[in-house]
């Protein structure tokens, strides 16, 4: 791939990359509103949606905690464990299926098609730009008990 491709890799803060995608939802929806749908409960799931993904992020941070290691994403050699209890038994990247989940949360409350058409942009950048960079950092660092683990729990869900 690119020098472009490389110099993105860990550099822009997970949490500013999903801020910029909801916005460029939102500027999606706003120009194209003949893609607009409604549906009964939209409200209620874009809430539902948010909040699962705000507890999976904290469960994914709470299992860090508890095995001291690092949850900066731009620092995965600082990592100290593996961890693979808890919410990272069932995903390798809690906190970013929780802030694709807030994302998902944020479609279902805009309804609009080119909006939700975005949503795996995102998907695709932090798999990409952040959780393939820190899969090779974690593989150097732990070597066969992270590709153990990598084969046993799915990247995503």
């Amino acid at each position: 791939m690119g020098k472009n491709r490389v110099s993105l890799e860990l550099k822009v803060p997970p949490i500013a990359v999903v801020i910029v995608f909801a916005v460029v939802m939102a500027g999606v929806a706003k120009l194209l509103p003949g893609l607009s749908f409604g549906f009964t409960g939209r409200l209620e799931m874009a809430i539902s949606l948010a909040l699962a993904g705000v507890s999976i992020i904290l469960a994914g941070i709470l299992a860090f905690r508890q095995h001291r290691t690092t949850v900066n994403p731009f620092k995965p050699e600082t990592a100290t464990a593996i961890v693979t209890t808890g919410v990272y038994r069932f995903t390798r990247n809690p906190m970013y299926v929780g802030f694709v989940l807030i994302l998902a949360g944020w479609a279902a409350f805009l309804v609009n098609l080119g909006a939700v058409l975005v949503w795996p942009i995102c998907v695709v950048y932090l798999t990409q730009f952040q959780i393939k960079p820190e899969e090779r950092t974690l593989l150097e660092k732990f070597g066969r008990p992270f590709t153990d683990y990598m084969a046993r729990v799915r990247r995503w869900v």
